[in-house]
């Protein structure tokens, strides 16, 4: 798959806000302790890039630039469960994730990709179409989405970041769009792919019926994960029958674009099965996402398609955990 990647890649421009008379590589940068604490306070001087395994001089932004976020869900027919469990996430997505000065923005997909709300700092607007949503097809054109999400961001005025938040599984099923072409336009818009991934097979077992006495809730049961129309689970839940669980397993070969993306990114793919992990995994997106370093330094020269791998260190500090984008492709 690299190989065809190379191919078509090319290096990364830049957020309009950077000035420089070529090109810059953009390299979110999250430190952790030997706890995974995150580590503040430090400058350029305390970090040091590598771009295969050349030191590169390095500047790094302190300046918090507003988010511009696309939140990408997937609407297919397994995704229900999952579904029930994100109504009330439009605040956690917009106020832990694009946060002060921020926007966010819905679309959905399955066969097709639909937008929900146009970018708005409104929660209410977000909560209103996450508690609408409803599964549709057995498609999910997970590349179309994140092609119309980088055109959404595209739209957008001049000096904020983007970044983009699949709530997907970690596969394509069936997008017209390239990998490789898609790939590209990531990494030449410098956006953040973070995905919320499941397992479509095990998501139907994570809801919980709802205990009621007579026709009263169990007030125990109140914000836990459950079924809209309280029916048992799995028993009557389709369609994972012998014949869509023969179908999966033959899609499971196709290639993990949410690894894919994610580390090309420097972002971040979190697994969740319930209602409290998919909320505790927004948080620590939200949280990553504000404390990292944005690092910026030119592209080395070499021969278009070529790959350049980053890592980056703090000086002087092994026992430090550094995580930034795996690397970039150059074009000359």
């Amino acid at each position: 798959m690299r190989a065809v990647v190379l191919c078509l890649l090319a290096a990364t421009a830049a957020w309009p806000q950077f000035r420089s008379t070529v090109p810059l590589v953009v390299a979110p940068t999250t430190v952790r302790d030997a706890k995974g604490r995150f580590v503040d306070g430090l400058d350029a001087s305390d970090l040091v890039l590598y771009d295969n395994n050349v030191r590169q001089p390095i500047q790094v932004d302190y300046q918090a630039f507003p988010i511009s976020l696309v939140v990408a869900v997937e609407t297919c027919s397994n995704s229900g469960p999952i579904l029930d469990k994100l109504g009330d996430s439009g605040i956690l997505f917009s106020q832990l994730v694009a946060a002060d000065q921020g926007e966010a923005a819905l679309i959905t997909f399955s066969k097709k990709v639909t937008k929900h709300v146009d970018f708005t700092s409104d929660p209410d607007d977000l909560t209103h179409e996450l508690k609408k949503l409803h599964k549709e097809r057995a498609s999910a054109v997970a590349l179309d989405a994140i092609v119309r999400a980088e055109d959404m961001l595209s739209r957008r005025a001049p000096g904020r970041r983007p970044v983009i938040l699949m709530v997907a599984e970690t596969r394509d099923r069936s997008s017209a769009a390239n990998l490789g072409e898609v790939l590209l336009e990531v990494q030449r818009r410098n956006t953040a792919v973070y995905w919320l991934s499941y397992s479509a097979f095990l998501a139907p077992f994570t809801n919980r019926k709802i205990k009621t006495y007579g026709d009263i809730e169990d007030p125990s049961e109140r914000g836990k994960d459950k079924v809209h129309d309280a029916t048992p689970i799995p028993d009557d839940t389709e369609p994972w029958n012998f014949i869509a669980g023969i179908e999966e397993l033959a899609h499971m070969r196709s290639p993990n674009i949410a690894s894919l993306f994610t580390r090309l990114t420097g972002a971040r793919e979190i697994g969740f099965m319930t209602k409290h992990g998919l909320e505790e995994a927004i948080h620590a997106i939200g949280e990553e996402v504000h404390r990292q370093y944005i690092l910026t330094f030119p592209p080395s020269p070499g021969l278009p398609g070529q790959f350049h791998k980053i890592r980056v260190e703090v000086k002087g500090r092994p026992d430090l955990t550094v995580k930034t984008r795996e690397g970039y492709w150059a074009v000359q």
